[in-house]
């Protein structure tokens, strides 16, 4: 079916790299992980994936023995969040877009972020900007598994061309393209997109005008 944005919605956001700068908060979280264990730091080679996947895929790529990998894991569940959630800053503008775009369309977050999901959102005071989140704790596979989309889909009782995904990584692209949801990519030009935007703010031109 055609997109129009006459069609849509609702907006549905991936968080860290999009609606929240998580980066400096993701690698000392691991760091510590690594450190406990006698290995050293995150390297730059790690930092995509500490971005874009759960923390067990994460836990996996940086301890690659499966004992190391499963002791991680153990470790991992008594890591505390102290510290770290402070150093996540958000994107430019969110709060501003969140709020114009609920005075008419619904919001939710698929994301990989796990248990700290809620912590984030408490940080920024951004719980009641969103109607639904889905995180990786809610579906049976991690990103692109479709889950997460028809998840929101099916709560907000809409069609995929209805929804836009606003994301910035290959398994956002490749979950949207998966279900048919429209994809807007966020600082990143090199992926398969129906628009690429670099500020909030842009995703205006994507609705209907007067619509905000």
């Amino acid at each position: 079916m055609k997109q129009s944005p006459q069609d849509i919605r609702a907006v549905i956001y991936d968080l860290d790299g999009v609606l929240v700068d998580s980066l400096e908060a993701n690698v000392a979280y691991y760091n510590r992980l690594l450190q406990h264990f006698g290995m050293g730091p995150v390297r730059a080679e790690h930092l995509e994936i500490i971005q874009t996947r759960t923390s067990r895929e994460v836990i996996e790529h940086l301890f690659p023995d499966a004992a190391l990998a499963a002791a991680a894991r153990t470790y991992e569940k008594q890591l505390d969040n102290e510290g770290i959630i402070p150093l996540i800053r958000l994107e430019p503008h969110v709060r501003q877009i969140l709020v114009a775009l609920r005075r008419r369309y619904r919001t939710a977050i698929a994301t990989n972020r796990g248990k700290s999901l809620p912590l984030v959102l408490a940080h920024h005071r951004l719980e009641s900007l969103f109607d639904l989140t889905v995180s990786s704790a809610q579906v049976q596979s991690p990103k692109p598994h479709p889950g997460y989309l028809q998840i929101i889909l099916t709560t907000f009782d809409l069609a995929p061309h209805q929804a836009l995904y606003v994301g910035d990584a290959d398994v956002d692209a490749q979950l949207a393209a998966t279900v048919g949801v429209p994809f807007v990519a966020y600082k990143n030009p090199q992926l398969p997109a129906l628009a690429h935007i670099d500020d909030h703010r842009q995703i205006f031109a994507l609705l209907p005008p007067g619509s905000l």
